[in-house]
């Protein structure tokens, strides 16, 4: 074998161990009992030590070298140039400093769990503090420019930076808030219907039949119950999606299941011969999230999807929905009313959730915001942007898991992906003037075909921005964003 095939087989071992550890993290979340928790967290120390041990090996770095002297191109130099950026995050960081944020993270994910569920911040405290310390000293390991947070960032979204998303976000801030000014001046639409007892069975039977109508492949991947709705990889034909349902709530479960089936959908035509490399992932979460926003907002809160799937829907729920139409049904869905949790958000809404988060973090890793002072200073975010007396914390600040995994950065991938989404879907109307046609007739695959050819099987070849310009011809803007959600709610709200 010469140097690059020897890489693409250290590198398979070390997928391989990555997919075991999130078949360890999937089981966390979704079948291990409690007591599980503590040898749960050192096997997955054990093997985040073995991955880093991998990456960081001398004889790997040897190989690399060796492999850029013989002059490769296209896909080859692709794949080593994203495993190279890979191993230089991981050679900055220490050995002992990758297991112990492993192990700190598991204990602390046990801890927002029982948290959250007693309403209680100060059991999370001590393990968010400890989990915030490690991510310090990773920053500084890795190093910045401005603020540690912009370190932490580059591992969701490289480039970022938390002057570049002030800059990005601003706009889109601006707008966001006059629209919904301007809906708050406008008469509520009924959603009285859905304010029902549903059997949580048909929700979860219905949110099925939808993932697999659109395209996730249930032979590939199967769906689970959670208390955070997430998908999982662990390699090509095995990508798993859990979602949580409510007798009060006819559809949060639907969205969750379709937000996840798009992120798998991904996951699922990344190319076949890519698999365990580098290039069969996302170039961000940004771009990932594009794809999850894309099937649950722009499609499956379509008027055109409901077209086709308010009849269904009917049939699993007799008589509950005979005294909506499909008008009424489709506007109370798309109902704008500013609420606590960001899952469940509007389409308004949502991006709001997102700047908070992201405030917060920025203050935090300026040392602006201790920890004991992120509730207080939540609720007043929540007050000054949407309006809400935030009732206590489980549906404040502990709503959330992706801090108990110190996932910091990682929230404005949520509105870039938004922003990706809207600027993809203009591209799609363009390139197949009868999408939403084809969407009212339940007829998905042409648009998840599009998907494949100009996002999904490009996997990691180019970087987030990059990839969205050459598929739309557009440097990424919220423009397209602001004009969807504009258009849309002037003309349900009607002003």
């Amino acid at each position: 074998m010469n140097a690059f095939e020897k890489i693409q087989t250290r590198y398979g071992e070390i997928s391989d161990l990555g997919n075991a550890s999130a078949l360890l993290s999937w089981d966390q979340q979704v079948y291990m009992p409690p007591r599980g928790a503590a040898a749960r967290g050192m096997q997955l120390a054990t093997l985040s030590g073995i991955i880093h041990e991998r990456m960081t090996a001398p004889e790997l770095g040897d190989l690399i070298s060796e492999a850029r002297s013989e002059k490769l191109s296209g896909d080859r130099e692709a794949f080593l140039r994203e495993l190279s950026f890979s191993r230089d995050r991981s050679m900055k960081l220490p050995a002992t400093l990758v297991k112990e944020m492993s192990l700190e993270e598991s204990k602390a994910f046990e801890a927002w769990a029982r948290a959250r569920k007693l309403n209680d911040f100060s059991i999370f405290a001590p393990h968010l503090s400890r989990v915030i310390e490690l991510k310090k000293q990773a920053a500084e390991c890795w190093g910045y420019q401005e603020t540690p947070w912009d370190a932490l960032a580059t591992d969701y979204e490289r480039g970022l930076t938390a002057a570049k998303v002030e800059k990005i976000f601003k706009p889109l801030r601006e707008a966001t808030v006059k629209l919904l000014q301007q809906i708050q001046t406008r008469p509520q639409v009924n959603t009285k219907f859905l304010d029902q007892k549903w059997d949580i069975d048909r929700p979860r039977e219905f949110g099925l039949r939808v993932a697999r109508d659109i395209g996730y492949d249930m032979g590939a991947g199967r769906q689970d119950l959670a208390p955070h709705p997430f998908c999982t990889n662990f390699g090509h034909g095995d990508v798993r999606i859990t979602t949580r349902y409510s007798q009060t709530s006819l559809l949060d479960g639907l969205f969750g299941t379709v937000h996840e089936a798009g992120h798998a959908m991904y996951e699922q035509g990344f190319d076949p011969a890519d698999a365990r490399t580098p290039l069969a992932e996302a170039p961000s979460l940004g771009v990932h999230e594009s794809q999850s926003r894309f099937w649950e907002v722009r499609i499956s809160q379509s008027e055109a999807f409901w077209k086709h799937y308010y009849p269904i829907l009917r049939q699993y729920f007799p008589g509950q929905l005979d005294d909506a139409t499909l008008e009424e049904f489709y506007r109370a869905i798309n109902i704008i009313e500013p609420d606590f949790i960001r899952v469940e958000a509007d389409e308004i809404c949502y991006n709001l959730h997102v700047i908070i988060r992201f405030e917060l973090e920025v203050r935090i890793f300026r040392g602006e915001l201790s920890v004991s002072d992120i509730p207080a200073a939540w609720n007043d975010l929540y007050k000054k942007y949407l309006g809400l007396d935030v009732p206590n914390d489980s549906k404040g600040c502990l709503q959330d898991v992706h801090w108990a995994y110190g996932s910091f950065g990682y929230f404005p991938t949520y509105t870039l992906g938004n922003i990706y989404c809207a600027m993809l879907v203009e591209k799609m109307e363009k390139d197949m003037p009868q999408m939403w046609d084809l969407v009212a007739q339940g007829q998905f695959a042409p648009v998840l075909q599009w998907l494949r050819a100009n996002i999904h099987k490009v996997g990691r070849r180019h970087e987030a921005a990059d990839l969205i310009e050459r598929v739309t011809g557009q440097p990424v803007s919220c423009d397209a964003l602001i004009r969807h959600l504009t258009n849309k709610y002037r003309h349900l709200y009607e002003f």
